[in-house]
C-alpha cells in the first residue's frame, strides 16, 4: 500500500539556504514540498475507447464499400482482363445499359440518401470597449476597491493571476467594481445583452445573412440562465421567424461549445437547405464572486468577457464561401464518476455567497477525459500509417 501511495506523489526541493543563527548557524538547510503526482495519460490507454472510434469508422463507410464490392463482384466474375480489353468481342448493348444505369442509380441512392455536408460558414467574437479592458494589476485594485475582498484573498488571486497565461488586454464588465451587488439577474442581462447581440450582430454583417433565415438557434451558457431564456431575448431582439428551432444550453461547462454545435449539426442533418446560428457565452459579472473561499475564488481570475456566433449551413450554394466543412464531432460524458460530477460545483459557501467552486482534481479528470476523447476520435481522422505505428506501440506496452 505504501509503494502505492509513493507513485502518486512527486517531490521537490524547495528554500536552500544555510541557516544564519542558532545552534545550527552556519549548515546548509532546506525543505521538501510534497505534491500529488499526475497520472500518466499515455500509459493509460483503454482500449474499449479506441473500439468506439473504429466503430465510428466503420459505420460511415461500409455503405460504399459494400456498393463498390458488390459492383466489382459481378463484374469481375463474368469478364476477365483479356476480355475487357479485346475489341473483337461483342457486348450486348441492352446489358451495358442496365450494368451503367444499376451503376449509375447505387451511386446516386448513396449520395442522395446520406447526409449532407455542414459547413462552418463564418463567425465573429465579440471584443469589448477598450474602456473594459483592465491588465492584471488593475484587476487586483478594482477587486481592493470593491470592499469585498481581505488582504489574503487578494493576495490569493493575485498569484492565481501569474501563473494563469492570462494576459493585459482581457476585459470585465463595471459592474464587478462597483460597492452594490452585482450577482442580479439585471447586470446579468445587461451583461447578456452586451456581448451576445455585439457578435451577432457582427455576424450578421460579415455573413449577409437576414436574421429572419435563420432556421437553428443554440445558445451555451453555463452559469446565467435566466427565464425567458437567452434564445428567447435573441428571437425577441431580431424578430426571427416563428418555427425556428430554439435550443438553450446551461450548466454545462466549458465543453458545451462544443455541445452547440453538435447539437446544431444534428438539426441541420434533419432539416435540409437550411442554416443554424450557435452562440456561446459566459456572464462574468453575474459569476462574481466577493466570498474568501479559494476554490470559489479561482473562477474570478480565469473568467473574462467575451462571446462567439458561428453559423452553420447544409446548403450546398454556402460551399464556396464556408471557411471549413465540419467533419466529426467525438462527444465524451464522464458525469457518472462523482469526481468529474463535482470538479466544477456550483454551491453556496459559509457565509452563504454563490460561487463555482472548483475542485483541486480538475486538471487530472480533464486529462482523463480528453485522453478518452482523443483515442476515440484518433480512428477517424488519424492516416493509416499512424494508426499502424499506434497499434504497435499499444501492444508493445501490454507485454
Amino acid at each position: 500500500m505504501a509503494t502505492d501511495e509513493q507513485h502518486l506523489l512527486s517531490t521537490e526541493i524547495v528554500n536552500r539556504g544555510i541557516e544564519s543563527s542558532g545552534p545550527d548557524a552556519g549548515s546548509m538547510t532546506f525543505s521538501v514540498r510534497v505534491r500529488h503526482r499526475l497520472p500518466d495519460f499515455v500509459q493509460s490507454v483503454n482500449l474499449k475507447y479506441v473500439k468506439l472510434g473504429y466503430h465510428y469508422l466503420i459505420n460511415h463507410g461500409i455503405y460504399l464499400a459494400t456498393v463498390l464490392v458488390l459492383v466489382l463482384g459481378a463484374e469481375i466474375g463474368s469478364f476477365s482482363w483479356k476480355e475487357v480489353w479485346d475489341t473483337t468481342v461483342g457486348y450486348d448493348l441492352v446489358t451495358v445499359l442496365v450494368f451503367f444505369a444499376v451503376f449509375v442509380f447505387t451511386l446516386s441512392l448513396y449520395f442522395l440518401s446520406g447526409p449532407r455536408s455542414i459547413y462552418l460558414v463564418d463567425f465573429a467574437c465579440f471584443k469589448p470597449a477598450d474602456d473594459l479592458k483592465v491588465t492584471k494589476e488593475e484587476f487586483i485594485e478594482l477587486a481592493r476597491k470593491s470592499g469585498k475582498f481581505d488582504e489574503k484573498s487578494l493576495q490569493f488571486q493575485k498569484k492565481i493571476l501569474e501563473s494563469s497565461g492570462i494576459g493585459d488586454e482581457t476585459y470585465v464588465p463595471r459592474s464587478i467594481s462597483s460597492p452594490d451587488n452585482t450577482t442580479t439577474m439585471k447586470e446579468g442581462r445587461a451583461e447578456a445583452s452586451m456581448v451576445i447581440f455585439g457578435a451577432l450582430d457582427e455576424l450578421f454583417n460579415k455573413t449577409r445573412l437576414r436574421p429572419k433565415d435563420v432556421g437553428v438557434l443554440v445558445v451555451n451558457c453555463s452559469i446565467f440562465n435566466p427565464t425567458p431564456s437567452l434564445s428567447a431575448m435573441i428571437i425577441n431582439h431580431y424578430k426571427m421567424r416563428g418555427n425556428i428551432l430554439s435550443f438553450n444550453l446551461g450548466g454545462m461547462g466549458c465543453s458545451a461549445g462544443i455541445i452547440a454545435v453538435d447539437l446544431a449539426r444534428d438539426m441541420l442533418h434533419a432539416n435540409n437547405n437550411n442554416v443554424a446560428v450557435v452562440v456561446s457565452t459566459e456572464m462574468v459579472g453575474y459569476n462574481w464572486y466577493p466570498g474568501k473561499d479559494r476554490s470559489m475564488l479561482i473562477p474570478n481570475c480565469y473568467i473574462r468577457m467575451g462571446c462567439s456566433a458561428v453559423l452553420l449551413s447544409n446548403r450546398r450554394r454556402d460551399y464556396r464561401r464556408a471557411k471549413y466543412r465540419l467533419e466529426h464531432i467525438v462527444r465524451t460524458h464522464k458525469g457518472a464518476d462523482d469526481r468529474y460530477f463535482r470538479s466544477a460545483y456550483q454551491e453556496e459557501d459559509e457565509q452563504r455567497f454563490k460561487g463555482l467552486k472548483i475542485s483541486k482534481d480538475l486538471v487530472e479528470i480533464g486529462g482523463d477525459a480528453l485522453k478518452t476523447n482523443i483515442t476515440t476520435l484518433g480512428p477517424l481522422v488519424l492516416p493509416l500509417s499512424e494508426q499502424l505505428l499506434f497499434f504497435a506501440t499499444l501492444m508493445k506496452r501490454k507485454r
